[in-house]
């Protein structure tokens, strides 16, 4: 036996570590082989429960912060309904989803991934959309994001992910923001994140509200029928006000004159009556399709092409409440993905099986014990009936002296229910396969889709991933992680690369530089994959374009208009469009250069809701200068012509009628008008309705992308 007597003995002196040139370890010390992976009954079978390398790992992340969420800690949810259009009995015996015209109670929660509590709403980030249906069989959870796709493929790398996007741990910055050493490093050596990388680089990680995106249930499930015939399922949230996103410019300014502006949003639509609706839809796979595409069902970093399996709307979720305490509900609401319903089951997606453990772990600690099924957000309306007892915080008063199963002193209750009778059965997949630390070689296409996200969208949204990326690596300060990114962009789309390697003057390396087995010898690969592209059976979604996007809706329902006045400013003009607006479900604003009241050419008086001080052009969808005596004064405020300024550089529709075109003579970009100028709405007329109809129909097209080269003239 080994003498251990002349060990160095562990210095008990100092609790400080340093992982330098040291092998990875267990919280025990036992050294980790396969980093990577979970440990699966096959390679791509399930997550094995005896995997304790991963549940250690976990277990540590999902307790690391106390009382906010690790993750989605800034949020805002409402209450709601969902309501069946188009049962689908034939596929799911999912009891909610059986009769046209059901109604289901549901809460809402949208949040913000990597910031805490205080962070900003307009953070360049994924946003989480988590819905909990509160059905007849019990809760299901449908717990997603606004992007189809995620940064991993093994629930194993979640804690680094988001180890690496937090906040820096030697200095706890930068808050709620990718544009790092950390994040970029972890990326530039996982190039299974291509894809994602390119959704959240896109205009799609900083929407206009929650209001206007798409929700998504990243990964494949199971529906199951009565008859227990399976079919492969992704669930699709579709924005009935369309798929609408800010200039990344707009974020950075919106956070700061209203860190609270998604939140703001949802609230006052709510109580104004402009509910916000989504429709509800499905891709269909059939079980005989598993292996069909030249992508993997299980790979969370996938999509299914919309061109490939369209989607089937099923119903549609409407919120109409707004919480009555934020704390009591939208705070201490939990999701978790394996909250299902009998007709509802899950894959082996490796990401999925690995929040099937954590998002219970993670609840224990943040809501302080195994009963926060028992806070009235999280109650189920279908009775509960079991034999699980005490716990901090038990509210449930459990009568009678029984409390196991089986037993005789209590008849045998609470007894097994019959799958007949509504009992949850597992669906009977066959497993047959030898305890593995890998990955099928069906995921290791790392590019292809990238390339085909990229491939779908039109200039102007190209033109912006570009930005995004050259904002995001310029902040970076290590030149390695510059060069290995611009690698695997190189690998998306050359010119792509190129682009983005001008903006940090750069050049793109020849070869890709990702280094499939750093840090570990040759017998010991620790379970990474060469990296590949694969041709996709489409070259182009237009589903993957927010401007090409089908579900893009000609309305102006609960948009703001800023109506810029000064004392002197013409009553008619101003009504008339306000009531122009409001027949169109938006809100025309009065800002002035004070609170109080404005006068008006006919001595009467307006009230301006905000003053130039307290409200900004980046909190409205479009700007509108009436005409007036006041014109002169309004060419002359350093205010106004800010506002002016950043609707023309973010895209928005600016309108003036009568002598109030000549205030935009006055604006920084003056020079640059031409005659066709799309989003400018001018007219040398006077309560004209023709004008007020042009600038609502300009405005149903959200913005006037297109005028962006001329900016940088």
């Amino acid at each position: 036996m080994k003498n251990f007597q002349n060990e160095k003995q562990r210095d008990l002196s100092t609790n400080k570590s340093d992982g330098t040139n040291k092998v990875l370890t267990t919280n025990q010390g036992v050294s980790i082989n396969d980093d990577n992976n979970s440990l699966k009954a096959g390679e791509r079978g399930p997550s094995l429960l005896e995997d304790f390398i991963l549940r250690e790992k976990i277990t540590h992340f999902d307790h690391e912060r106390i009382p906010e969420r690790v993750v989605h800690a800034r949020g805002s949810g409402a209450h709601g309904f969902f309501e069946v259009t188009n049962p689908i009995p034939e596929l799911t015996k999912a009891g909610f989803l059986q009769e046209v015209g059901q109604k289901t109670p549901v809460f809402t929660r949208f949040s913000t991934v990597a910031g805490s509590r205080g962070s900003t709403d307009l953070a360049r980030d994924v946003r989480g959309f988590a819905v909990k249906f509160y059905t007849q069989e019990g809760i299901y959870d449908l717990v997603g994001n606004n992007i189809p796709v995620f940064f991993i493929q093994d629930a194993s790398k979640f804690p680094d992910l988001v180890h690496a996007v937090k906040p820096e741990p030697h200095n706890e910055m930068p808050q709620a923001a990718s544009a790092h050493d950390t994040f970029w490093d972890f990326i530039s050596l996982m190039p299974e994140s291509m894809h994602m990388i390119m959704w959240t680089m896109s205009d799609r990680a900083i929407p206009r509200s929650y209001r206007m995106m798409e929700g998504f249930g990243v990964h494949t499930f199971r529906l199951i029928n009565a008859e227990n015939q399976s079919v492969f399922v992704k669930f699709h949230w579709k924005p009935k006000l369309g798929t609408h996103a800010v200039a990344w410019d707009e974020a950075q300014k919106i956070s700061g004159k209203n860190p609270d502006f998604h939140r703001q949003d949802l609230w006052e639509a709510i109580e104004s009556g402009n509910f916000p609706e989504w429709e509800l839809g499905v891709q269909v796979i059939p079980s005989d399709d598993e292996q069909k595409y030249d992508f993997d069902l299980l790979d969370p970093t996938k999509i299914v092409p919309e061109e490939l399996v369209p989607v089937k709307v099923i119903g549609r979720m409407v919120l109409n409440k707004n919480p009555d305490n934020f704390f009591s509900e939208t705070e201490q609401i939990a999701f978790h993905p394996g909250h299902v319903v009998p007709g509802i089951d899950f894959t082996n997606d490796p990401l999925l099986q690995g929040r099937l453990f954590s998002y219970t772990d993670t609840q224990l600690t943040r809501l302080g014990g195994p009963n926060f099924h028992e806070i009235p957000i999280n109650r189920s309306i279908a009775p509960t009936h079991n034999n699980q007892r005490d716990g901090i915080m038990r509210q449930e008063v459990n009568v009678g002296r029984v409390s196991y199963h089986p037993n005789s002193l209590g008849g045998g209750c609470p007894y097994q229910a019959k799958i007949a009778e509504g009992g949850f059965s597992s669906f009977n997949e066959r497993i047959e396969a030898h305890k593995v630390r890998e990955r099928s070689e069906s995921f290791a296409d790392h590019f292809g889709q990238a390339k085909l996200f990229f491939n779908s969208q039109t200039p102007e949204e190209k033109s912006h991933i570009v930005k995004a990326l050259r904002f995001e690596l310029g902040k970076v300060e290590t030149t390695a992680i510059r060069v290995r990114m611009l690698g695997l962009l190189s690998q998306v789309d050359a010119a792509l690369a190129e682009k983005v390697a001008v903006g940090l003057g750069a050049t793109v390396p020849s070869t890709l530089e990702y280094p499939v087995n750093k840090g570990v010898s040759p017998e010991n690969e620790g379970g990474n994959q060469e990296p590949k592209t694969v041709d996709q059976a489409v070259d182009s979604s237009d589903a993957l374009s927010m401007i090409k996007n089908p579900t893009n809706s000609p309305t102006i329902e609960s948009r703001k208009v800023a109506i810029l006045c000064s004392d002197g400013i013409s009553e008619s003009a101003v009504l008339n469009m306000k009531n122009a607006l409001k027949k169109q479900g938006a809100k025309g604003c009065v800002i002035a250069p004070h609170l109080g009241s404005v006068v008006t050419d006919t001595d009467g008086a307006i009230s301006a809701e905000f003053s130039f001080l307290t409200a900004s052009s980046v909190l409205f969808d479009a700007v509108y200068i009436p005409h007036g005596l006041g014109v002169n004064v309004l060419a002359e405020n350093d205010d106004v012509l800010e506002y002016l300024n950043d609707a023309y550089k973010h895209c928005k529709v600016i309108g003036a009628d009568g002598e109030a075109s000549e205030v935009l003579n006055a604006a920084p970009f003056a020079s640059k008008l031409t005659n066709d100028d799309n989003g400018i709405v001018v007219t040398s007329e006077i309560a004209s309705p023709a004008f007020a109809q042009e600038f609502i129909d300009a405005m149903t097209k959200h913005r006037f992308w297109d005028r962006e080269p001329n900016l940088y003239l």
